[in-house]
């Protein structure tokens, strides 16, 4: 019998108060091979013995499809029954199968699992505040879409970003910062000052443009500009409300 998934056993605990609420009132070092863990629909692929077997990914597209599939759940509340129990935890230890690889914020309010409706072993997330890039980000970056050969590197941006909200505040009043935190100011820097006196809200221009930067970086790595060259990795980028829960593509 399978061990139902922390996500179902809160969903359940709290309709059970809301209830009574209303009555009152790669080949990774440990082995495996690359490969994706849900099918293209966006459903997960039969189970076999109780552990799911994995689906196959043609490409960087029929990730994105996938991805965009659980963030529709994830927004409609309708979130599949994704296999985090023992078998499932005993299955992944074996060997990884990912599907994407994405860099995201450390904001709190984003976990890229649950906003993307992903289980153990799908996704290989990477975070630092801004999804700003330092030799070890990208590095995990690296390792995600060359050694684990996922076929898509999202890059996902969010909505009132903390980090590049400090940042603005930051470059219109210099000050000296503590620790490692000038560093990501300046890391931050250039979105903030490419968006200057661009219509419409400055903090959300300035995540997308973010965005773009990252990726124009990357496209700059020696191992990740080759995969896409040749076909088998495709870079995106998006964006996440706060307000929504949706995610949706940059253009």
């Amino acid at each position: 019998m399978n061990t139902p998934s922390r996500r179902h056993l809160l969903t359940a605990f709290g309709a059970a108060l809301g209830a009574g609420a209303l009555a009152a009132c790669s080949t990774s070092p440990g082995g495996g091979e690359s490969g994706a863990s849900v099918g293209v629909n966006g459903s997960r692929p039969p189970t076999s013995g109780g552990v799911q077997t994995a689906g196959s990914v043609a490409d960087g597209k029929q990730a994105v499809e996938r991805l965009l599939a659980g963030n529709a759940r994830f927004v409609a509340a309708q979130e599949q029954d994704l296999d985090e129990g023992i078998a499932r935890r005993i299955a992944v230890s074996k060997g990884q199968h990912p599907f994407a690889t994405v860099l995201g914020c450390v904001d709190s309010r984003v976990p890229i699992e649950l906003v993307f409706d992903q289980g153990l072993g799908d996704l290989v997330v990477v975070r630092s505040a801004g999804g700003a890039l330092d030799q070890s980000v990208i590095g995990s970056l690296e390792f995600g879409v060359a050694e684990l050969h996922t076929p898509l590197l999202l890059v996902l941006g969010h909505q009132r970003c903390g980090a590049l909200d400090a940042t603005m505040k930051a470059l219109d009043k210099p000050t000296t910062h503590p620790g490692k935190l000038g560093y990501l100011v300046d890391t931050l820097a250039p979105a903030v000052r490419q968006i200057s006196g661009q219509p419409g809200d400055r903090l959300t221009n300035a995540v997308h443009a973010n965005v773009a930067h990252v990726l124009a970086q990357l496209r700059q790595s020696p191992v990740i500009a080759p995969l896409e060259k040749s076909g088998k990795l495709q870079l995106t980028g998006a964006y996440y409300e706060l307000d929504t829960g949706k995610v949706t593509l940059n253009p």
